[in-house]
C-alpha cells in the first residue's frame, strides 16, 4: 500500500512539472528573452523579406520541411501508441521479465498497467499537437502561394504589414505547437522511468523541467540567435513621439 502511495505521489509530481513548466514558460516569455519569442521575431521577418521576394521556391521548401518533421513525429507516436497497446495485452510476460531485472521494483498489475496508460496519453497528446502543427504549416503554405507580388500597386505598405504579421503569427502558432509535441517526447523519457521505480520518476521530471528551462532561456542557441539580429524594443504607450502625436 506504501508503494502505492508513492507511484500516486510521483505521477502528482510528474503532473506537476509537466503542467507547471508549461505554464512557466507560456508566461515567462512574455517578459524575458528565450528561444520561443526569438523565433517568433525571426518568423515574422521571415514573412516580410518573403514579400520582397519574386521567386518564393525557397519559403515554399522550408515550410515543408518543417510540415514533413511534424509528419515524422506524428507517425512515431502512432508506432509507439501501437507497441504500448501490445504490451498492454502482455502484461504478465512483461512483468514476469522485468522481475528478473535487478534495479527494477516489480508494482502490482494495476500499477504496471497504470503506467502504461501515463505513457500512451503523453504520446496521444504528443500525436496532436504533431498533427496540429502540420495543418499550420499548410496553411502558411497558402498564405505563401497568395501573398502579393512585390511589384503589386494595389497592396499598400500597411496591407503587406498586415499580411507579414498574419502569416508571422500562423508561423508562430505551428512553431510553438511543434514545441509542445517535442516536449512530450522529454516527458515521456521521465515516464519510462517510472518503470523502474516511483522516485525515479520524481528524479527524472524534474531532470527533465531543468533541461527545458536551461535550453529555453539559457543556452548557446539563445545566445546565437539574439547576437544575430538587432530586436527593436517597442515603446511604452504614451511616450516618445507617440505621445507627442497625440497631444
Amino acid at each position: 500500500m506504501t508503494t502505492h502511495y508513492l507511484d500516486f505521489l510521483a505521477l502528482i509530481w510528474f503532473l506537476a512539472c509537466w503542467g507547471g513548466y508549461t505554464w512557466y514558460s507560456r508566461n515567462r516569455a512574455d517578459s524575458r528573452s528565450c528561444l520561443s519569442n526569438t523565433l517568433d521575431l525571426y518568423r515574422e521577418d521571415w514573412m516580410r523579406v518573403m514579400l520582397k521576394r519574386d521567386n518564393r521556391i525557397s519559403d515554399a521548401s522550408v515550410v515543408g520541411n518543417l510540415e514533413r518533421n511534424g509528419a515524422f513525429f506524428a507517425s512515431s507516436c502512432l508506432l509507439i501508441l501501437a507497441g504500448i497497446i501490445t504490451a498492454l495485452g502482455y502484461t504478465s510476460e512483461a512483468m514476469e521479465v522485468f522481475a528478473t531485472m535487478p534495479f527494477g521494483v516489480v508494482p502490482s498489475r494495476e500499477i504496471w498497467e497504470l503506467r502504461l496508460v501515463v505513457l500512451m496519453v503523453v504520446f496521444v497528446y504528443a500525436f496532436f499537437k504533431f498533427t496540429w502543427s502540420m495543418r499550420m504549416y499548410n496553411f502558411v503554405a497558402v498564405m505563401i502561394g497568395s501573398a502579393p507580388m512585390p511589384d503589386d500597386s494595389k497592396t499598400s505598405p500597411a496591407a503587406r504589414e498586415a499580411f507579414a504579421r498574419s502569416a508571422g503569427a500562423i508561423c508562430n502558432q505551428a512553431g510553438d505547437t511543434f514545441n509542445l509535441g517535442l516536449r512530450s517526447y522529454y516527458y515521456a523519457l521521465a515516464v519510462v522511468a517510472w518503470f523502474i521505480h516511483p522516485l525515479a520518476l520524481i528524479a527524472a521530471a524534474t531532470l527533465v523541467v531543468y533541461v527545458l528551462y536551461r535550453r529555453e532561456f539559457h543556452s548557446d542557441a539563445l545566445a546565437s540567435l539574439r547576437a544575430g539580429k538587432v530586436f527593436e524594443e517597442a515603446n511604452p504607450a504614451g511616450t516618445g513621439d507617440d505621445a507627442k502625436s497625440k497631444n
